[in-house]
C-alpha cells in the first residue's frame, strides 16, 4: 500500500477550513464517487482503492491518503491533484523561506 502524506498551514479559521474542506470532498464525491463523514475536525474518505483523512487545526491541515495496490502508480499524479485543490480551496502554499 502506498502513502501520500501532505501538511501545510493556511490562513483560514477553522470554520472556513472546514467549509473549504466540505467542498474538496463534495467534488471528489461528484467526480470520483468518494463517500466522506465528519469526526471531530477530522473528514474521512474512501472508494474502492483509496481511502484517507483530512486534519484540521487552526492554521493546519494535514492530508493522509493511502492508495491501494492498483492505484499506487498513480501516487506523484494523485499527490499533484491534492496539491492543486487545496491551493483553490485554502491558497497557495506558503513559501518555505
Amino acid at each position: 500500500m502506498s502513502h501520500i502524506v501532505i501538511h501545510r498551514d493556511h490562513s483560514l479559521t477553522l470554520d472556513q477550513a472546514r467549509e473549504a474542506a466540505e467542498t474538496i470532498a463534495l467534488q471528489l464525491a461528484d467526480r470520483y464517487e468518494v463517500s466522506h463523514y465528519w469526526q471531530d475536525d477530522s473528514l474521512y474518505f474512501e472508494r474502492v482503492g483509496v481511502s484517507g483523512q483530512i486534519d484540521l487545526e487552526p492554521g493546519t491541515i494535514q492530508v493522509n491518503v493511502r492508495l491501494g495496490f492498483l492505484l499506487a502508480p498513480l501516487k506523484y499524479r494523485l499527490e499533484q491533484e491534492i496539491h492543486r485543490e487545496l491551493n483553490e480551496g485554502f491558497g497557495p502554499a506558503p513559501d518555505p523561506a
